[in-house]
């Protein structure tokens, strides 16, 4: 039998204990070589050319540089995409992709420097929302790329165009997900990931809940469909009805999105738009400055919004999409239990 050796044992703990510690992620706070930093990265070898290869910061440090590289390449990228939309030979199929990559970038640029704006005002930490937003921000400019490219992709004619630009997009891609991944890792902890926004979360309805609560004039009343229904615990900034039948404020969805508030705020609560029973065959188009606005249906199969394009009638995906231009998911909440989305796609922007 083995002799037991308390010295050698607390040896071997102290160095086991060491060594994942060596091995642990360091603090957001702690300085280190852009080599640590690039670690987790989705691509270190592309990470570690793009940070300071002299000197050492910490992740705050590089998630800051990174996102201001990024925002550079953005609007490198929207020059590279006016460049070529002033040419005169480029078919309709190539000026309509090219258009799609103009204003997705110019969102880029938007949403890099809001998220610039924000990280630069705090020396550490963010709080909770603060950190969902900039992490919404930073994964949809790589919705956004990626919806460039397949647009270029789609579009045959355009190949050629696709060509000179597909480097581009490819770099830029790399260097917005590194954007992503060095930001999570320094302002979002580890295992938390996105933690969903009480105003977004759904809660199943209650049985016949619908367009009764709406019949009522009192805002009180639509004050109750909101925090009851499917977006409890959400403040209301006002609403409105949509109905075909001319019995509510207006009789096509795009309509009411139009008539919301520009630029509300989280503290201002939610604009609702309630959207009775129908069908309605239209591409709404949501401009980035209406915020927090809410859409609520009368049930699945009840209220059904169903969009009238497709990239078979040469439309281009962006473009064919049933809600188009949306700010973000944060900011712009679908109340998927309440309504039908057919051929659905949101986009980013």
């Amino acid at each position: 039998m083995a002799a037991y050796h308390p010295a050698a044992t607390l040896s071997f703990l102290l160095v086991l204990s060491l060594f994942l510690l060596a091995r642990s992620d360091p603090a957001p706070s702690t300085p280190v070589p852009p080599s640590t930093a690039c670690n987790d990265t989705t691509d270190p070898t592309f990470c570690r050319s793009v940070l300071p290869a002299n000197g050492t910061g910490n992740l705050y440090t590089y998630g800051r540089f990174s996102a201001a590289k990024s925002l550079s390449n953005a609007n490198r990228f929207l020059g590279l995409v006016n460049r070529y939309l002033a040419r005169g030979s480029l078919s309709d199929a190539a000026v309509a992709a090219l258009q799609d990559c103009q204003l997705l970038s110019g969102l880029n640029i938007d949403f890099l420097s809001a998220a610039g704006a924000t990280l630069n005002t705090t020396k550490s930490t963010l709080l909770d929302p603060q950190a969902e937003d900039v992490q919404t921000l930073l994964s949809a400019i790589l919705t956004n790329q990626q919806t460039c490219a397949d647009g270029l992709q789609a579009a045959a004619s355009a190949w050629s165009v696709r060509s000179g630009l597909a480097v581009p997009i490819a770099n830029s891609t790399k260097l917005y997900s590194i954007s992503l991944s060095l930001f999570t890792r320094a302002w979002v902890p580890r295992g938390k990931g996105r933690k969903p926004r009480p105003a977004s979360s759904s809660t199943k309805p209650p049985r016949q809940r619908g367009r009764g609560l709406f019949d009522a004039t009192d805002d009180e009343m639509v004050r109750r469909m909101a925090l009851e229904g499917a977006a409890a615990a959400v403040s209301v900034a006002g609403a409105v009805t949509v109905d075909q039948s001319g019995a509510g404020n207006y009789t096509t969805v795009g309509d009411a999105v139009a008539a919301a508030p520009s630029n509300l705020g989280a503290s201002s609560g939610y604009f609702v738009i309630h959207v009775a029973a129908g069908v309605y065959e239209e591409n709404v188009v949501v401009p980035k400055n209406k915020k927090y606005v809410m859409m609520v249906g009368d049930g699945i199969g009840q209220t059904v919004i169903t969009g009238n394009r497709s990239v078979v009638d040469g439309w281009t995906t962006f473009n064919s999409a049933t809600f188009g231009e949306l700010l973000n998911l944060a900011s712009f909440i679908f109340t998927l239990l309440l309504a039908s989305f057919e051929s659905l796609a949101v986009l980013f922007l």
